[in-house]
């Protein structure tokens, strides 16, 4: 019986021992001081600020467009403000991909964030006024060097008018980005006809595009087919 009673006693004593053992400290993961060994949190835990953004966390625009940056606001656990300070790469002169760092920083730590900011090519680029240079001679394949670019029906369509001198003409077109195609179409003269296909791309500055056609034209005598390359500079 004495020795029942011993066990039990021991029993206690190293129940108490082991509860009266258990390691305190902070056992919040998201604080700064974190302790994965505790066991106890003992109301110690410190926070480093909360960040939020303004807006949304990616953006697009075009090449050329003028950036304003939303930016960022951060506060303590306690709900106070904490100034944000912020830097950027976003250089809209030139297709990318860039990002905005925001930085809060208090006693506890310091928090950064980004926003993701894509400048593309979009539809908006191409609808300017182009000036023409081309290899594409006088007569088979007679380029104005004053074509007019506008909108199609949707985001990714263009209507090029004045496309070739003294005949005009109207030509359609495509685009994926800074990618362009011309599918296989044909402009009727009195005397013949122009049939041409043609795919090119801008440039990431988007104020120069480069595209390559292939043409046959059946009017007699100035006619002919062939390939030839032609540039549209940004006016």
């Amino acid at each position: 019986m004495k020795k029942i009673i011993g066990l039990f006693l021991f029993g206690a004593i190293v129940m108490t021992t082991f509860t009266g053992c258990k390691k305190k400290g902070c056992t919040d993961s998201t604080a700064t001081n974190f302790n994965s060994a505790a066991k106890k949190d003992d109301a110690t835990c410190l926070y480093a600020p909360i960040i939020t953004l303004n807006g949304n966390a990616t953006v697009s625009l075009n090449v050329g467009a003028t950036y304003t940056d939303a930016g960022a606001t951060a506060v303590n656990k306690d709900g106070s403000a904490v100034t944000v300070t912020s830097t950027s790469t976003v250089n809209t002169a030139n297709k990318g991909t860039y990002t905005v760092t925001y930085t809060a920083t208090n006693a506890n730590g310091t928090t950064t964030a980004q926003r993701t900011v894509n400048v593309v090519i979009g539809q908006g680029n191409w609808l300017v006024s182009w000036a023409l240079t081309s290899n594409c001679g006088a007569t088979a394949f007679p380029l104005s060097t004053t074509p007019a670019i506008t909108a199609g029906s949707n985001a990714t369509s263009l209507i090029i008018d004045n496309m070739f001198t003294l005949i005009g003409g109207t030509a359609n077109a495509t685009i994926n980005g800074s990618n362009i195609t011309i599918p296989q179409q044909t402009i009727g003269i009195t005397i013949g006809d122009i049939i041409f296909s043609g795919t090119g791309t801008m440039n990431s500055q988007g104020n120069q595009i480069t595209i390559n056609y292939n043409y046959d034209n059946t009017t007699i005598l100035i006619g002919g087919e062939g390939t030839c390359t032609a540039i549209y500079t940004k006016q």
